[in-house]
């Protein structure tokens, strides 16, 4: 069985946010779901658990931050191409949230921008070329000029 993710986030409305990850391309896993949490699937081993900040003080005694003030994580999620990255950056602005609250990096055979959820929460949206991929570390360095 491949690791599975699931990313915990803290969240003031629930229903706003299940609206907001369903617009960017997440589905609602009603098996486990209720009125405190909801399970967003974004792929088979990658799912964000949304958690009621009442629900959220189950699991730890520790304050939740204003994700719109500090970050504690930024969460990055790749796609297939660079028209991909624009239209899931697109769709969260739409949906409202916040564009492009880190630059947007292009290198060419990297692309990637970012938006923020209802929450404040960062999420990275990111392409890389196969190729470059292969290449690994020194490949990478090699395309931005450090190698």
């Amino acid at each position: 069985m491949p690791k599975l993710i699931f990313i915990n986030l803290p969240v003031a409305d629930l229903a706003r946010s299940v609206a907001f990850y369903e617009a960017v391309g997440a589905k609602k896993n009603p098996m486990f779901s209720d009125e405190t949490a909801a399970c967003m699937v974004f792929s088979d081993t990658i799912h964000a658990m949304l958690l009621t900040h009442e629900k959220w003080a189950t699991f730890t005694d520790r304050a939740i931050p204003d994700a719109h003030k500090t970050a504690q994580v930024l969460l990055c999620l790749s796609e297939d191409s660079r028209e991909a990255v624009d239209a899931v950056v697109d769709r969260a602005a739409k949906a409202g949230g916040q564009a492009d609250p880190s630059a947007k990096q292009d290198y060419g055979f990297m692309y990637g921008r970012s938006y923020a959820d209802p929450d404040g929460h960062i999420w990275e949206i990111m392409w890389m070329d196969p190729e470059a991929a292969a290449q690994g570390p020194e490949g990478f360095a090699a395309q931005v000029g450090g190698g």
